[in-house]
């Protein structure tokens, strides 16, 4: 195995994610610790290097050429990323260097210094736990970020839930925390999608009595609830990239629910005003339209079939 493949599995092992671990990411790792296609990982040195040397070195040591205008990549794309799972220091020799002073230079840790020189010894397996003791990798540290912006969600049950950030999810929980409890009030959640994980919350038992064929339930709307005490299945879509309930749409979900008995309101949510008016000659009759700024008003598009 040549140096770049073992570079890039010590990056692996260091807990990087695969945009880390790229043949860039792992010439980087090599020109930082001086290690040429010859050289013993143990011979690996704490080089002080700048974004312009680096390049050189990749150039000069491995016949790879970046271009100048390459070194923005190599400082966004992997020294940044090196930085935060403490893979390299910034100007060790002057922490207070200015950010774009020409001076600046990264060096290996201490610790990854250490895992460095012990690859392909006996010594491996306890560097690597030493790091991630010391070290959370950098998988770990971007979970924690994604979790710290997850959107939370609590069910009319109790139960919270957490979906992953970004509009259409936001209105999604908006749906959930402001609608249902108005318009749909002790109505029992039976599904749930999320731009992340498609089935977040899926009641296969519930959907099954309800005569919605459980192996289609990845085509229902965004956000189904069903209300136990009027019987009425409310299907609402989610609109922010994607459409309101339009003809089409409530055509395929009727074929779809055939055997459905209970009764169907389609809903389309709206984060705001401006959103709906976007889609406003897409909307189906028989239909309503919630907004989620003026939560407590719905627009109807069914004649005079109101909501009780």
């Amino acid at each position: 195995m040549g140096k770049i493949k073992e570079a890039q599995e010590i990056l692996i092992s260091l807990g990087l994610p695969p945009e880390q671990y790229n043949v860039r990411s792992a010439l980087t790792l090599l020109s930082l610790a001086d290690i040429k296609e010859d050289d013993d990982w143990s011979s690996a040195k704490p080089a002080r290097r700048r974004i312009h040397d680096i390049l050189n070195f990749i150039d000069d040591k491995y016949n790879v050429r970046y271009a100048e205008n390459t070194r923005e990549t190599i400082r966004r794309q992997v020294i940044h990323q090196f930085e935060q799972a403490r893979i390299v220091n910034k100007n060790p020799d002057d922490p207070t260097l200015p950010t774009n002073s020409p001076r600046t230079n990264y060096c290996l840790s201490d610790i990854a210094l250490e895992v460095v020189r012990s690859y392909g010894t006996k010594r491996w397996e306890a560097a690597i736990e030493k790091y991630k003791g010391i070290s959370p990798t950098l998988m770990e540290i971007y979970s924690r970020k994604r979790k710290r912006h997850m959107i939370p969600v609590t069910l009319s049950n109790g139960e919270k839930i957490r979906l992953s950030p970004g509009e259409h999810n936001q209105l999604q929980a908006d749906v959930i925390e402001k609608f249902a409890p108005i318009f749909a009030p002790a109505s029992i959640l039976v599904y749930l999608g999320d731009t992340a994980k498609k089935n977040l919350v899926v009641d296969k038992k519930l959907l099954k009595k309800l005569g919605v064929p459980v192996s289609k339930h990845d085509k229902l709307p965004d956000v189904v609830l069903f209300d136990k005490k009027r019987k009425r299945l409310f299907l609402i879509e989610a609109v922010t990239s994607h459409g309101p309930v339009s003809p089409k749409r409530q055509f395929e979900l009727e074929e779809m629910l055939q055997e459905c008995k209970t009764e169907k309101i389609y809903v389309s949510a709206f984060p705001d005003f401006t959103e709906f008016k976007k889609h406003i000659s897409d909307i189906a009759w028989e239909t309503e339209v919630w907004l989620s700024d003026i939560p407590d008003h719905l627009i109807h598009f069914n004649g005079d079939k109101f909501l009780d």
